[in-house]
Protein backbone atom coordinates (compact mmCIF):
# COMPACT_ATOMS: atom_id res chain seq x y z
CA UNK A 1 0.00 0.00 0.00
CA UNK A 2 1.57 3.44 -0.94
CA UNK A 3 1.49 6.28 1.44
CA UNK A 4 -1.15 8.46 1.82
CA UNK A 5 -0.11 11.99 0.09
CA UNK A 6 -1.98 15.13 -0.49
CA UNK A 7 0.32 17.22 -2.94
CA UNK A 8 -0.45 20.16 -4.25
CA UNK A 9 1.44 23.47 -5.51
CA UNK A 10 1.87 27.18 -4.65
CA UNK A 11 -1.21 29.16 -5.06
CA UNK A 12 -4.44 28.21 -6.74
CA UNK A 13 -8.43 28.74 -5.83
CA UNK A 14 -11.44 26.70 -4.88
CA UNK A 15 -14.15 28.38 -7.09
CA UNK A 16 -17.85 26.29 -6.59
CA UNK A 17 -17.25 22.62 -8.09
CA UNK A 18 -20.86 21.83 -9.53
CA UNK A 19 -19.63 18.44 -10.22
CA UNK A 20 -22.65 17.10 -7.97
CA UNK A 21 -24.48 17.89 -11.08
CA UNK A 22 -22.99 15.13 -13.43
CA UNK A 23 -20.54 13.37 -11.33
CA UNK A 24 -23.65 10.17 -10.64
CA UNK A 25 -24.24 10.20 -14.17
CA UNK A 26 -23.14 7.06 -16.14
CA UNK A 27 -21.41 7.80 -19.76
CA UNK A 28 -24.26 7.03 -22.62
CA UNK A 29 -23.41 6.84 -26.35
CA UNK A 30 -24.74 9.94 -27.70
CA UNK A 31 -26.80 9.72 -31.03
CA UNK A 32 -25.55 11.70 -33.81
CA UNK A 33 -27.28 13.76 -36.55
CA UNK A 34 -27.47 13.46 -40.04
CA UNK A 35 -24.29 15.59 -40.78
CA UNK A 36 -21.04 15.64 -38.80
CA UNK A 37 -18.42 17.99 -39.11
CA UNK A 38 -14.40 16.97 -39.10
CA UNK A 39 -12.29 19.93 -38.38
CA UNK A 40 -8.98 19.09 -40.15
CA UNK A 41 -7.04 21.13 -37.38
CA UNK A 42 -7.95 19.50 -34.20
CA UNK A 43 -4.85 19.90 -32.28
CA UNK A 44 -1.58 22.10 -32.01
CA UNK A 45 0.18 22.20 -34.88
CA UNK A 46 -0.11 21.34 -39.04
CA UNK A 47 -3.48 20.84 -40.34
CA UNK A 48 -4.66 17.27 -41.45
CA UNK A 49 -4.85 16.88 -44.75
CA UNK A 50 -7.66 15.47 -46.70
CA UNK A 51 -7.48 11.84 -48.43
CA UNK A 52 -11.28 11.92 -49.18
CA UNK A 53 -13.57 13.80 -52.14
CA UNK A 54 -16.89 14.29 -52.41
CA UNK A 55 -19.02 11.65 -53.35
CA UNK A 56 -17.10 9.16 -51.15
CA UNK A 57 -17.72 6.32 -48.91
CA UNK A 58 -16.49 5.89 -45.69
CA UNK A 59 -16.74 3.60 -43.32
CA UNK A 60 -16.49 4.73 -39.05
CA UNK A 61 -12.78 4.17 -38.54
CA UNK A 62 -11.54 5.05 -42.41
CA UNK A 63 -9.32 7.89 -42.56
CA UNK A 64 -10.35 10.93 -43.84
CA UNK A 65 -7.54 13.42 -43.52
CA UNK A 66 -3.63 12.37 -42.96
CA UNK A 67 -1.22 14.37 -40.66
CA UNK A 68 0.44 17.52 -42.33
CA UNK A 69 3.62 16.95 -40.83
CA UNK A 70 5.38 15.82 -37.52
CA UNK A 71 3.67 17.45 -35.40
CA UNK A 72 0.00 16.74 -36.56
CA UNK A 73 -2.57 13.94 -36.44
CA UNK A 74 -4.66 12.57 -38.68
CA UNK A 75 -8.30 12.47 -38.75
CA UNK A 76 -11.17 9.63 -38.94
CA UNK A 77 -14.90 9.21 -39.60
CA UNK A 78 -16.63 7.99 -36.74
CA UNK A 79 -19.86 6.99 -38.66
CA UNK A 80 -20.17 5.62 -41.70
CA UNK A 81 -21.77 7.56 -44.89
CA UNK A 82 -21.09 10.01 -47.80
CA UNK A 83 -18.71 12.86 -47.94
CA UNK A 84 -20.12 16.00 -49.07
CA UNK A 85 -17.44 18.19 -49.42
CA UNK A 86 -15.38 20.23 -47.39
CA UNK A 87 -16.70 23.60 -45.50
CA UNK A 88 -16.23 26.22 -42.82
CA UNK A 89 -17.63 25.59 -39.45
CA UNK A 90 -17.42 28.41 -36.44
CA UNK A 91 -14.42 26.57 -33.86
CA UNK A 92 -15.01 26.49 -30.16
CA UNK A 93 -12.33 29.30 -30.38
CA UNK A 94 -15.02 31.89 -32.76
CA UNK A 95 -12.64 31.82 -35.59
CA UNK A 96 -13.49 29.37 -38.97
CA UNK A 97 -12.17 26.17 -39.86
CA UNK A 98 -12.46 23.54 -42.99
CA UNK A 99 -14.38 21.04 -42.17
CA UNK A 100 -14.80 17.66 -43.84
CA UNK A 101 -18.78 17.17 -44.37
CA UNK A 102 -20.12 13.41 -44.08
CA UNK A 103 -23.41 12.33 -44.14
CA UNK A 104 -24.51 10.01 -41.59
CA UNK A 105 -26.37 7.05 -43.49
CA UNK A 106 -27.41 5.49 -39.61
CA UNK A 107 -25.68 2.21 -41.04
CA UNK A 108 -22.11 2.65 -38.72
CA UNK A 109 -20.08 0.54 -40.49
CA UNK A 110 -16.92 -0.08 -39.58
CA UNK A 111 -13.39 -0.88 -40.82
CA UNK A 112 -12.09 -3.83 -39.63
CA UNK A 113 -9.09 -3.28 -37.03
CA UNK A 114 -6.33 -5.61 -36.28
CA UNK A 115 -5.92 -6.49 -32.81
CA UNK A 116 -2.80 -6.99 -30.86
CA UNK A 117 -3.67 -8.96 -27.43
CA UNK A 118 0.52 -9.39 -26.81
CA UNK A 119 1.07 -5.47 -27.19
CA UNK A 120 4.25 -6.09 -24.65
CA UNK A 121 6.19 -7.67 -27.40
CA UNK A 122 6.49 -4.58 -29.39
CA UNK A 123 8.89 -2.27 -29.45
CA UNK A 124 8.95 1.38 -28.10
CA UNK A 125 8.89 2.84 -31.80
CA UNK A 126 6.29 0.34 -33.11
CA UNK A 127 3.86 1.70 -30.45
CA UNK A 128 4.37 4.95 -31.28
CA UNK A 129 3.77 4.51 -35.26
CA UNK A 130 0.54 2.70 -33.77
CA UNK A 131 -0.60 6.12 -31.85
CA UNK A 132 0.39 8.43 -34.67
CA UNK A 133 -1.53 6.37 -36.63
CA UNK A 134 -4.47 6.48 -34.44
CA UNK A 135 -4.74 9.99 -34.40
CA UNK A 136 -4.22 10.41 -30.68
CA UNK A 137 -3.67 14.43 -29.14
CA UNK A 138 -3.74 15.54 -25.62
CA UNK A 139 -7.79 15.02 -24.82
CA UNK A 140 -7.45 17.20 -21.79
CA UNK A 141 -5.74 20.19 -23.10
CA UNK A 142 -4.55 21.89 -26.15
CA UNK A 143 -4.71 18.81 -28.36
CA UNK A 144 -0.22 18.60 -28.63
CA UNK A 145 -0.14 15.06 -30.58
CA UNK A 146 0.45 12.40 -28.43
CA UNK A 147 3.28 10.42 -30.53
CA UNK A 148 5.45 13.72 -30.38
CA UNK A 149 5.01 13.55 -26.66
CA UNK A 150 6.36 10.21 -26.18
CA UNK A 151 8.95 11.18 -28.57
CA UNK A 152 11.07 12.82 -26.49
CA UNK A 153 14.96 13.46 -27.71
CA UNK A 154 16.74 11.25 -24.44
CA UNK A 155 13.95 8.33 -23.82
CA UNK A 156 16.29 6.93 -20.66
CA UNK A 157 15.88 10.38 -19.05
CA UNK A 158 11.67 9.84 -18.86
CA UNK A 159 11.35 8.31 -15.23
CA UNK A 160 7.90 9.42 -14.36
CA UNK A 161 4.53 9.18 -16.36
CA UNK A 162 2.28 11.15 -15.11
CA UNK A 163 -1.39 9.75 -15.64
CA UNK A 164 -3.70 13.35 -15.02
CA UNK A 165 -6.98 12.57 -13.54
CA UNK A 166 -7.33 15.46 -11.39
CA UNK A 167 -9.84 16.41 -13.16
CA UNK A 168 -9.81 20.46 -11.82
CA UNK A 169 -11.97 22.53 -13.71
CA UNK A 170 -15.33 23.00 -12.33
CA UNK A 171 -18.58 21.03 -13.38
CA UNK A 172 -16.25 19.08 -15.59
CA UNK A 173 -17.05 14.87 -14.65
CA UNK A 174 -16.00 13.04 -17.75
CA UNK A 175 -13.04 11.92 -16.31
CA UNK A 176 -14.34 11.01 -13.17
CA UNK A 177 -17.11 8.53 -14.85
CA UNK A 178 -14.01 7.19 -17.32
CA UNK A 179 -12.11 6.45 -13.84
CA UNK A 180 -15.40 4.91 -12.25
CA UNK A 181 -16.21 2.65 -15.15
CA UNK A 182 -13.40 1.72 -17.38
CA UNK A 183 -10.42 2.05 -14.78
CA UNK A 184 -8.57 -1.22 -16.82
CA UNK A 185 -8.29 1.11 -19.63
CA UNK A 186 -6.58 3.35 -17.49
CA UNK A 187 -4.33 0.99 -16.22
CA UNK A 188 -3.65 -0.87 -19.50
CA UNK A 189 -2.87 2.53 -21.47
CA UNK A 190 -0.28 3.57 -18.78
CA UNK A 191 1.56 -0.23 -18.61
CA UNK A 192 2.00 0.05 -22.83
CA UNK A 193 3.42 3.88 -21.77
CA UNK A 194 5.57 2.16 -19.30
CA UNK A 195 6.68 -0.32 -21.39
CA UNK A 196 8.05 1.89 -23.78
CA UNK A 197 9.58 3.89 -21.27
CA UNK A 198 11.17 0.84 -19.01
CA UNK A 199 13.10 3.52 -16.12
CA UNK A 200 9.60 5.28 -15.47
CA UNK A 201 7.57 4.49 -12.85
CA UNK A 202 3.58 5.69 -13.42
CA UNK A 203 1.78 7.91 -11.43
CA UNK A 204 -2.08 7.88 -11.49
CA UNK A 205 -2.88 11.48 -10.02
CA UNK A 206 -6.39 12.07 -8.75
CA UNK A 207 -7.19 14.99 -6.40
CA UNK A 208 -8.85 14.37 -2.74
CA UNK A 209 -12.58 15.09 -3.75
CA UNK A 210 -12.58 11.67 -6.13
CA UNK A 211 -12.05 8.87 -2.75
CA UNK A 212 -13.98 6.07 -4.77
CA UNK A 213 -11.32 6.64 -8.05
CA UNK A 214 -8.58 6.78 -5.93
CA UNK A 215 -9.75 3.19 -3.80
CA UNK A 216 -10.83 1.54 -6.99
CA UNK A 217 -7.43 1.79 -8.48
CA UNK A 218 -5.32 0.86 -5.80
CA UNK A 219 -7.36 -2.35 -5.03
CA UNK A 220 -6.86 -2.78 -9.00
CA UNK A 221 -3.16 -2.30 -9.27
CA UNK A 222 -0.26 -4.63 -8.12
CA UNK A 223 3.36 -4.20 -6.63
CA UNK A 224 4.98 -5.26 -9.15
CA UNK A 225 2.94 -2.88 -11.93
CA UNK A 226 5.10 -0.14 -11.05
CA UNK A 227 2.45 2.32 -10.30
CA UNK A 228 1.50 4.54 -7.49
CA UNK A 229 -1.72 6.27 -7.14
CA UNK A 230 -0.90 9.36 -6.02
CA UNK A 231 -3.94 11.50 -3.67
CA UNK A 232 -3.85 15.37 -4.36
CA UNK A 233 -5.28 18.17 -2.67
CA UNK A 234 -8.34 19.29 -4.24
CA UNK A 235 -7.35 22.98 -5.83
CA UNK A 236 -7.61 24.63 -9.50
CA UNK A 237 -5.42 24.40 -11.38
CA UNK A 238 -4.09 21.27 -9.99
CA UNK A 239 -4.52 19.36 -13.25
CA UNK A 240 -2.85 22.25 -15.44
CA UNK A 241 0.54 20.49 -16.50
CA UNK A 242 3.29 22.82 -14.98
CA UNK A 243 1.41 22.45 -11.19
CA UNK A 244 0.83 18.48 -11.80
CA UNK A 245 4.30 17.81 -12.03
CA UNK A 246 5.55 19.75 -9.44
CA UNK A 247 3.35 18.34 -6.92
CA UNK A 248 4.38 14.91 -7.99
CA UNK A 249 7.54 15.09 -7.91
CA UNK A 250 8.78 18.21 -7.00
CA UNK A 251 10.22 19.26 -9.93
CA UNK A 252 9.47 22.78 -11.78
CA UNK A 253 8.75 23.42 -15.29
CA UNK A 254 8.93 26.84 -16.84
CA UNK A 255 7.61 28.41 -20.11
CA UNK A 256 10.87 27.53 -22.16
CA UNK A 257 10.89 23.84 -21.24
CA UNK A 258 8.91 20.35 -21.90
CA UNK A 259 7.66 18.39 -19.31
CA UNK A 260 10.55 15.49 -20.65
CA UNK A 261 12.69 18.38 -19.63
CA UNK A 262 12.23 17.54 -15.95
CA UNK A 263 11.82 13.19 -16.61
CA UNK A 264 8.18 13.42 -17.21
CA UNK A 265 5.08 12.67 -19.51
CA UNK A 266 1.87 13.88 -18.75
CA UNK A 267 -1.04 12.89 -20.29
CA UNK A 268 -5.01 12.85 -19.42
CA UNK A 269 -6.98 9.68 -18.79
CA UNK A 270 -9.03 10.06 -22.12
CA UNK A 271 -5.97 10.16 -23.79
CA UNK A 272 -4.15 6.99 -21.59
CA UNK A 273 -7.61 5.30 -22.61
CA UNK A 274 -7.41 6.35 -26.16
CA UNK A 275 -3.69 4.97 -26.26
CA UNK A 276 -5.09 1.71 -24.68
CA UNK A 277 -7.82 1.44 -27.20
CA UNK A 278 -5.30 2.19 -29.89
CA UNK A 279 -2.17 -0.38 -29.25
CA UNK A 280 -4.64 -3.47 -27.80
CA UNK A 281 -7.23 -3.17 -30.32
CA UNK A 282 -5.83 -0.96 -33.28
CA UNK A 283 -8.59 1.89 -33.41
CA UNK A 284 -7.76 5.10 -34.26
CA UNK A 285 -9.35 8.09 -31.91
CA UNK A 286 -13.10 8.29 -33.11
CA UNK A 287 -14.69 9.49 -29.91
CA UNK A 288 -14.69 11.15 -26.65
CA UNK A 289 -16.43 11.58 -23.68
CA UNK A 290 -17.84 15.28 -23.00
CA UNK A 291 -19.81 16.49 -19.95
CA UNK A 292 -23.38 18.16 -20.73
CA UNK A 293 -23.92 20.69 -17.00
CA UNK A 294 -24.39 23.81 -15.79
CA UNK A 295 -27.78 24.74 -13.71
CA UNK A 296 -29.85 25.89 -17.68
CA UNK A 297 -28.61 22.21 -18.62
CA UNK A 298 -32.53 19.69 -18.73
CA UNK A 299 -30.67 16.89 -17.49
CA UNK A 300 -26.58 17.18 -16.79
CA UNK A 301 -24.82 13.89 -18.37
CA UNK A 302 -22.32 12.33 -19.32
CA UNK A 303 -21.53 11.38 -23.12
CA UNK A 304 -19.45 9.23 -25.51
CA UNK A 305 -19.53 11.58 -28.21
CA UNK A 306 -18.40 11.20 -31.91
CA UNK A 307 -16.21 13.25 -33.19
CA UNK A 308 -17.95 15.53 -35.58
CA UNK A 309 -21.27 15.43 -33.80
CA UNK A 310 -22.60 19.82 -33.39
CA UNK A 311 -22.77 20.74 -30.09
CA UNK A 312 -26.42 21.95 -30.67
CA UNK A 313 -27.06 18.02 -31.16
CA UNK A 314 -25.64 17.39 -27.88
CA UNK A 315 -27.30 19.34 -26.16
CA UNK A 316 -30.71 18.43 -27.24
CA UNK A 317 -30.16 15.02 -26.03
CA UNK A 318 -29.36 16.25 -22.85
CA UNK A 319 -33.32 17.66 -23.18
CA UNK A 320 -32.36 21.07 -23.78
CA UNK A 321 -32.36 23.80 -21.51
CA UNK A 322 -34.82 24.35 -18.37
CA UNK A 323 -33.94 27.93 -18.31
CA UNK A 324 -32.40 30.57 -20.16
CA UNK A 325 -28.77 30.44 -20.50
CA UNK A 326 -27.19 33.88 -19.65
CA UNK A 327 -23.54 31.70 -20.57
CA UNK A 328 -22.88 28.95 -22.80
CA UNK A 329 -19.16 27.72 -22.72
CA UNK A 330 -17.16 24.77 -24.44
CA UNK A 331 -15.00 23.56 -21.53
CA UNK A 332 -15.46 24.71 -18.14
CA UNK A 333 -16.01 27.92 -16.53
CA UNK A 334 -12.36 28.77 -15.83
CA UNK A 335 -10.53 27.81 -19.46
CA UNK A 336 -13.26 27.25 -21.10
CA UNK A 337 -14.57 29.06 -24.37
CA UNK A 338 -17.46 30.88 -24.67
CA UNK A 339 -20.13 30.34 -27.23
CA UNK A 340 -22.01 32.59 -29.51
CA UNK A 341 -23.26 30.03 -32.08
CA UNK A 342 -24.14 26.14 -31.40
CA UNK A 343 -23.49 24.82 -34.30
CA UNK A 344 -19.81 24.28 -33.51
CA UNK A 345 -18.89 20.20 -34.22
CA UNK A 346 -16.99 18.48 -31.21
CA UNK A 347 -13.37 18.00 -31.79
CA UNK A 348 -10.90 15.72 -29.84
CA UNK A 349 -10.08 18.57 -27.43
CA UNK A 350 -14.24 18.57 -26.74
CA UNK A 351 -14.25 18.24 -22.59
CA UNK A 352 -17.62 19.57 -21.87
CA UNK A 353 -20.45 21.72 -22.85
CA UNK A 354 -21.61 24.08 -19.52
CA UNK A 355 -24.55 26.16 -19.86
CA UNK A 356 -24.93 28.70 -17.14
CA UNK A 357 -28.13 30.90 -15.83
CA UNK A 358 -25.95 33.53 -14.71
CA UNK A 359 -23.39 35.25 -16.55
CA UNK A 360 -21.27 36.58 -13.45
CA UNK A 361 -18.32 38.04 -15.34
CA UNK A 362 -20.34 40.60 -17.56
CA UNK A 363 -22.89 41.50 -14.48
CA UNK A 364 -20.21 43.49 -12.65
CA UNK A 365 -17.96 46.28 -14.90
CA UNK A 366 -14.38 45.90 -14.23
CA UNK A 367 -12.92 49.07 -11.71
CA UNK A 368 -9.18 50.03 -11.00
CA UNK A 369 -6.91 48.13 -9.17
CA UNK A 370 -7.23 48.29 -5.91
CA UNK A 371 -3.54 46.73 -5.23
CA UNK A 372 -4.57 44.17 -3.01
CA UNK A 373 -1.85 41.68 -3.94
CA UNK A 374 -4.78 38.85 -4.34
CA UNK A 375 -4.04 37.89 -8.16
CA UNK A 376 -0.38 37.56 -6.28
CA UNK A 377 -1.02 35.28 -3.57
CA UNK A 378 -3.04 32.99 -6.07
CA UNK A 379 -0.61 32.81 -9.42
CA UNK A 380 0.29 29.16 -9.48
CA UNK A 381 3.19 30.54 -11.86
CA UNK A 382 4.33 33.09 -8.96
CA UNK A 383 4.30 36.29 -11.12
CA UNK A 384 2.55 39.51 -10.44
CA UNK A 385 -1.14 39.51 -12.96
CA UNK A 386 -1.87 43.00 -12.68
CA UNK A 387 1.45 44.66 -13.43
CA UNK A 388 1.79 42.57 -16.14
CA UNK A 389 -2.06 42.82 -17.45
CA UNK A 390 -0.74 46.93 -17.48
CA UNK A 391 2.14 46.14 -19.33
CA UNK A 392 -0.52 43.95 -21.78
CA UNK A 393 -2.87 46.65 -22.11
CA UNK A 394 -0.41 49.49 -23.19
CA UNK A 395 2.33 47.14 -25.77
CA UNK A 396 5.18 47.73 -23.47
CA UNK A 397 6.35 44.03 -24.64
CA UNK A 398 9.80 43.89 -23.01
CA UNK A 399 8.66 45.10 -19.70
CA UNK A 400 5.67 42.01 -19.85
CA UNK A 401 8.96 39.46 -20.48
CA UNK A 402 11.18 41.36 -17.84
CA UNK A 403 8.49 40.25 -15.93
CA UNK A 404 7.51 36.52 -16.85
CA UNK A 405 4.66 36.98 -18.74
CA UNK A 406 5.31 33.90 -20.69
CA UNK A 407 5.32 32.19 -17.75
CA UNK A 408 1.32 32.38 -17.23
CA UNK A 409 -0.35 29.67 -18.07
CA UNK A 410 -3.91 31.40 -18.44
CA UNK A 411 -5.57 29.65 -15.64
CA UNK A 412 -7.64 32.32 -14.66
CA UNK A 413 -6.90 32.36 -11.19
CA UNK A 414 -6.08 35.91 -11.08
CA UNK A 415 -9.03 37.05 -12.98
CA UNK A 416 -11.64 34.79 -10.57
CA UNK A 417 -10.06 36.15 -7.48
CA UNK A 418 -9.71 40.12 -8.58
CA UNK A 419 -12.26 42.28 -6.59
CA UNK A 420 -11.90 44.78 -9.04
CA UNK A 421 -13.28 42.19 -11.56
CA UNK A 422 -10.31 43.17 -14.08
CA UNK A 423 -9.80 41.11 -16.98
CA UNK A 424 -5.95 39.63 -15.91
CA UNK A 425 -6.16 36.22 -17.66
CA UNK A 426 -7.56 38.25 -21.08
CA UNK A 427 -4.85 41.08 -21.41
CA UNK A 428 -2.02 38.22 -20.54
CA UNK A 429 -3.51 36.06 -22.47
CA UNK A 430 -3.58 38.49 -25.78
CA UNK A 431 -0.05 39.92 -25.00
CA UNK A 432 1.11 36.28 -24.92
CA UNK A 433 0.02 34.96 -28.24
CA UNK A 434 1.29 38.31 -30.12
CA UNK A 435 5.00 37.30 -28.82
CA UNK A 436 4.10 33.88 -29.32
CA UNK A 437 3.31 34.18 -33.24
CA UNK A 438 6.39 36.65 -33.19
CA UNK A 439 8.38 34.02 -32.24
CA UNK A 440 6.86 31.49 -34.95
CA UNK A 441 8.20 34.24 -37.28
CA UNK A 442 11.73 33.82 -36.48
Amino acid sequence: MFQKKRNTFHGGVHPYEGKELSKDKPIVKAQPGNLLYYAVSQHIGAPAVPTVQKGDHVKAGQKIAEAGGFVSAPVYASVSGMVKGIEKKVSAAGSPVDCIVVENDGMYEKEAFEECPHWEKLDADTIRKKIKEAGIVGMGGAGFPTHVKVSPKDPSAIDHILVNGAECEPYLTSDYRRMIEKPEKVIGGLKIMLHMFPRAKGVICIEDNKPDCIVKFRELLLPEDNIEVLELKTKYPQGAERMLIYAATGRKVNSSMLPADAGCIVDNIDTVTAIYQAVRFGEPLMSRIVTVTGDAVQNPCNFEVPVGMLLSELLEQAGGLKNEASKIICGGPMMGKALFIMEVPVTKTTSALTCLTEDEVSALAPSACINCGRCVSVCPGQILPARLSVFAEHGEKEKFLKYGGMECCECGCCSFICPARRPLTQEISSMRKVLLAKRKKK
